[in-house]
This record gives C-alpha cells, structure tokens and sequence, in this order.
C-alpha cells in the first residue's frame, strides 16, 4: 500500500478526530513486535480541568498499541526525531490532531515578535512537517479547524490566527492526496470535487 497525505478539516465537534482515527486504523498495518503500527501526535496542552478531561478522553479512544507524542509546538522536529528512534520509526501512519492548537501554541509563544516574523515561522514549519512526510514512509493524517466560515473575530490576535490557520490550511491541502470535510460527523471529500489547488499564497480577504 503507497502512503497517503490526508488533510482532516471542519467545525469544532465535527466529529474529525474520531474519522481521522478510522482512516488511521484503516491505513496501518500489523506491527512487528516492539514497535508501533501508528504514531499519534497530540499538540493539546492541559490548561485547565476541561481540558484535561478532553484529552483523557481522546487518549482512551485511542488503540492501546499506538504510541502518543505530546508536542505543543516543535512539531517538525518532534515528529521527525520520533521516526528515527526505535519503537516508533517503524509505524506505518502519523496522526497529527491537531493544527489548530498547534498554530495557536506558536502564535502565542511568538507574539512579542513582528506579526511576519511569525507568519514565516509557522509557514515554515509547516512545510518543514510536509518534507517529513515526503522523505519517508509512512502516510500521515493531518486534523485542522475551518476556521473560517464564522464571523470575523473582533480581536486582532483572533484575526492573526484565523488568517494564519488558514494559510497552513491551504497549504497542506496543496499536497495533500486527499482532504475531507467533516460536517455533523458526515465527511465530503473535497479533493476529488475540486478541479483546481489554490495557491496559498495568493491574496484574498
């Protein structure tokens, strides 16, 4: 089976987590004993007792023979350090879940900075995380907010993330083989709908 880059997109309790761990089991195969068929990825950080309860509840959703990287914001080198090291160097599938977070961790951890300087940071990231795709084996399952069919934030650091969320969107979505949209846990396959990619450098509202 060749890999695949999948893009998982859509509104909060869409039901994107649960189809991208569907799509995770269906893309993994049996592991060799000492090693993982899947790695997932979490960028949730636990700020509060809701959040903590979330995060216990999706790692119980979880197959018990998946490994989990918790990584905030080095997501890049965190995931690229993980499939050179025993155990999980071998696994088949890599869930992300989710970009949202993950752009949002590293905008606040940035923010002191020039608003470009951040821009870059992330968008840099981000392909730095498609080239791991591409240099190795295994399919990855990337999970990320739309974010952008609600009304304009009134905030300015709101108005930086949705932008900036959305220009990762796109550009993931440029690579991807697939990407689906989750509405009411029913997901469309926008992929094989669209004839054309836009450009995610392109300049629109």
């Amino acid at each position: 089976m060749s890999k695949r880059l999948i893009l998982v997109t859509g509104g909060a309790r869409a039901g994107k987590s649960g189809f991208a761990l569907r799509l995770a089991q269906g893309l993994s195969l049996p592991a060799e004993p000492g090693s993982t068929p899947v790695l997932f990825v979490a960028t949730a950080e636990a700020g509060d007792a809701e959040m903590e309860e979330r995060i216990r509840e999706h790692r119980s959703s979880r197959p018990a023979e998946w490994s989990t990287l918790e990584e905030p914001i080095h997501l890049s080198e965190a995931v690229s350090t993980a499939l050179s090291e025993p155990g999980t160097r071998d696994a088949g599938v890599v869930v992300v879940d989710c970009l949202n977070l993950w752009v949002s961790n590293m905008l606040l951890a940035g923010q002191d900075s020039e608003r470009a300087a951040i821009e870059e940071g992330v968008l840099d990231s981000a392909r730095r995380l498609l080239e791991c795709y591409q240099q190795g084996t295994a399919s990855f399952v990337l999970v990320s907010n739309e974010v952008g069919l609600g009304l304009v934030p009134s905030h300015p650091l709101g108005r930086h993330f949705r932008d900036l969320l959305g220009k990762v969107n796109q550009l993931v979505a440029a690579e991807a083989d697939e990407v689906y949209l989750l509405v009411a846990g029913l997901p469309l396959e926008l992929k094989a709908l669209s004839g054309q990619v836009v450009d995610p450098d392109a300049d629109d509202c």
